[in-house]
């Protein structure tokens, strides 16, 4: 190792994203990418964006695209801050809200970043296990605590809470911040945004790279009261005061304004989930109910590992986590039909084989 590295650095076990391979032919199913392509107006409003006007620096605070995610969500644009993906959002929040004496708590089956940022940030963290069916149980976090992160929908199970559950959480912990991440919340979860009035500790994280197809673009935000969001801004302009170009400012601009679009792609991946479970379960695999873009499966004919390793080996990709309690599970993205297909044929193929 090298000595010029600084402890943290030498301490750290970083995330790891999912893998994108060029494999001729390849089903990719592993990184939660929507299979549609974003509003046909993004591509417009971006290209508007280009050329001479890209040796202008873009609005540091993103005003307009706040205004807008604001007036789409019901809140104040005070209300709103934006950053580079919802994963530098996160991290603004781990360094801002959840680095307390008392220990962060989140899941021990959940988004693997929450583990990462808590080493990084130096905050002492704990895990609270889900349940055998790898439901989170607020009950369970009942105890002693400086902050709370959740995901919901949860991730990699797919697993949702639901609202009155989430209210539960927030308003048992209304002393200390509390961060629901809900990357995932268009795909039929119910949003924490509803309970944003009267609970200034709640901070609801989302990100424009699921549901809205814009993974390429890196833009998330989050939605809170102005003074928790004020911590955000203060290491913001500590790190990096512009966190989001002229493009990618007026893509999602031009996403948000196009509901219909939204809505009906939305719609389709949801459609193709329940497909594509129905279709796993008749092969045996064991299906978590799902309110994502993605499934948590798992067969018995074969170890999470092998199944991973077969389906690859057909250029079908998946994500499989070599960690307690989910070792065996594949987290599947909803693609398109086609691909859907494709993955149900080979899962037969090999269990025939």
């Amino acid at each position: 190792m090298n000595p010029f590295w600084s402890a943290i650095a030498r301490e750290l076990t970083p995330y790891i994203p999912g893998e994108q391979p060029r494999i001729a032919g390849l089903v990719k199913l592993n990184t939660n990418e929507s299979p549609y392509g974003p509003s046909p107006r993004v591509a417009e409003a971006i290209a508007a964006e280009s050329g001479e006007r890209l040796r202008l620096y873009p609005d540091p605070v993103a005003t307009e695209l706040r205004e807008t995610l604001a007036a789409y969500h019901g809140v104040r644009a005070e209300q709103v801050f934006v950053g580079n993906g919802s994963d530098e959002v996160l991290g603004h929040a781990f360094a801002a809200l959840l680095n307390h004496k008392a220990p962060l708590l989140f899941p021990d089956v959940s988004y693997s970043f929450y583990p990462v940022y808590a080493r990084l940030f130096s905050i002492r963290a704990e895990t609270v296990p889900v349940d055998d069916e790898m439901r989170i149980r607020v009950e369970d976090y009942r105890r002693p605590a400086g902050a709370i992160v959740i995901a919901n929908p949860n991730a990699p199970t797919g697993v949702a809470l639901s609202l009155a559950q989430v209210a539960q959480l927030v308003d048992e912990h209304r002393d200390i911040p509390v961060v629901v991440d809900e990357a995932y919340v268009d795909f039929g979860a119910e949003s924490a945004l509803a309970l944003l009035p009267g609970r200034p500790n709640l901070l609801v994280v989302r990100t424009m790279s699921k549901s809205r197809a814009l993974a390429g673009l890196r833009v998330g935000y989050a939605i809170g009261d102005p003074d928790l969001l004020e911590a955000l801004i203060r290491v913001k302009d500590s790190f990096n005061s512009y966190p989001l170009g002229r493009p990618a400012q007026a893509g999602a601009i031009a996403s948000v304004r196009d509901e219909a679009y939204f809505q009906a792609r939305r719609a389709d991946v949801m459609r193709t989930r329940e497909g594509m479970t129905e279709g796993l379960r008749r092969l045996g695999f064991e299906v978590l109910p799902s309110a994502t873009n993605f499934v948590f499966a798992r067969h018995r004919a074969l170890s999470g590992s092998q199944w991973a390793k077969r389906l690859r080996e057909r250029a079908v990709l998946v994500r499989q986590f070599e960690k307690p309690r989910i070792a065996d599970y594949l987290r599947i993205t909803v693609g398109a039909d086609a691909e859907v297909a494709r993955l149900i044929e080979v899962c037969a193929e090999i269990l025939r084989g």
